[in-house]
């Protein structure tokens, strides 16, 4: 179980409003077109905020407003920040918190903030003000801990990331947990190298994408989307990929034919980041896919095998995080440090 400890002493954080110049205060501005971002016939893609340093995930609060953490400078510096940009005016923006090391997931429940840094997990209040540590010293895989996803129950969902020391696997990483303001983390599955980001469908389906990293038996493993199967042992490090398994870890195909299997499989090293039910149609997903610059579709029925996905928007370097709002889908450009709008023409 992943041992976590109470904070005792509230770190104070202070609020900083932004003094950026509104541009046409007060009146309604049509988005900008995003000339550069290609989408299919029949979708159009508009900016919606720019000018954001590393942007990592965003959440969309019930007036509209944007909750966004950013990095603010290098995954080092321990300079990252949460934002909240105004719906009306996306120029008005106020820091809810900063001096934080690689943000990478952010959750709004009620008035209440969550956020996963590197190694750790807080909660304070949404205006800003004192923060309480949830888990501290979580393992992970020396980068960071991925996105954070609240659950129809109230908790949240985050994931620690794997790794390994003399060939053992940490104790505690590779693993998807819950958690809620009054509790401890209750593991929900475990082997995952990276359980980078998660969505729940109409149906209550799980979904979750794997950033495979390393080399196993000497090749790089594929990165996946996976329905994640509560409480099951999902391979990594044992079996990787679509249940390939890896030798060097004793493992034969018999082992690994009780593993859940891949629902969509990418090239090694294509790190999906975001998975998100497309507003336009519940049976269609969407993968942000990091290091090839693009967003591809997923059906969510099963096939025959495994999906590698329909190319579905191009032109960002990097997209970051996905996320459903009303009839958009909001997709964060980390790199281009802007969020754009997806709609469906008609």
């Amino acid at each position: 179980m992943l041992e976590t400890r109470r904070y005792r002493r509230p770190v104070r954080v202070p609020i900083v409003l932004l003094a950026l110049a509104a541009v046409l205060a007060g009146c309604a501005v049509a988005a900008p077109e995003a000339a550069d971002v290609s989408v299919p016939n029949g979708f159009g893609v508009t900016e919606v905020v720019t000018g954001l340093d590393g942007p990592t995930q965003v959440v969309v609060l019930e007036d509209g407003d944007l909750v966004v953490a950013q990095l603010a400078g290098g995954e080092r510096d321990g300079t990252g920040q949460v934002l909240r940009i105004d719906a009306d005016d996306p120029t008005e923006r106020t820091v809810l918190v900063d001096g934080l090391l690689v943000p990478t997931g952010v959750a709004v429940i009620g008035d209440e903030l969550w956020v996963m840094e590197q190694r750790t997990l807080t909660r304070g209040p949404l205006a800003g003000g004192d923060r309480q540590v949830v888990a501290e010293d979580l393992p992970y895989n020396g980068r960071s801990n991925g996105t954070l996803t609240v659950l129809a129950d109230g908790s949240v969902l985050f994931n620690t990331s794997g790794r390994e020391r003399g060939g053992e696997v940490v104790e505690g990483s590779g693993r998807l947990w819950t958690v809620t303001a009054d509790e401890e983390p209750v593991e929900l599955a475990l082997g995952f190298k990276h359980a980078y980001a998660h969505v729940v469908d109409a149906d209550g389906t799980l979904w979750t994408t794997e950033v495979g990293d390393g080399r196993f038996d000497g090749e790089p493993p594929a990165d996946e989307l996976v329905a994640v199967e509560a409480g099951a042992d999902h391979g990594w490090p044992r079996c990787v990929g679509d249940n390939r398994p890896v030798a060097e870890y004793g493992a034969t195909a018999a082992d690994c034919a009780d593993v859940p299997h891949s629902h969509a499989v990418f090239a090694p090293g294509a790190t999906p980041t975001s998975v998100a039910v497309t507003p336009w149609d519940p049976d269609t997903l969407v993968v942000a896919l990091w290091t090839r610059g693009e967003v591809v579709a997923v059906p969510r029925a099963p096939g025959d095998a495994p999906s590698g996905g329909d190319p579905f928007l191009t032109g960002i370097d990097h997209p970051q995080h996905l996320v459903t709002a009303g009839d958009r889908l909001l997709v964060v450009d980390h790199g281009g440090g802007r969020i754009l709008a997806v709609t469906a023409d008609g």
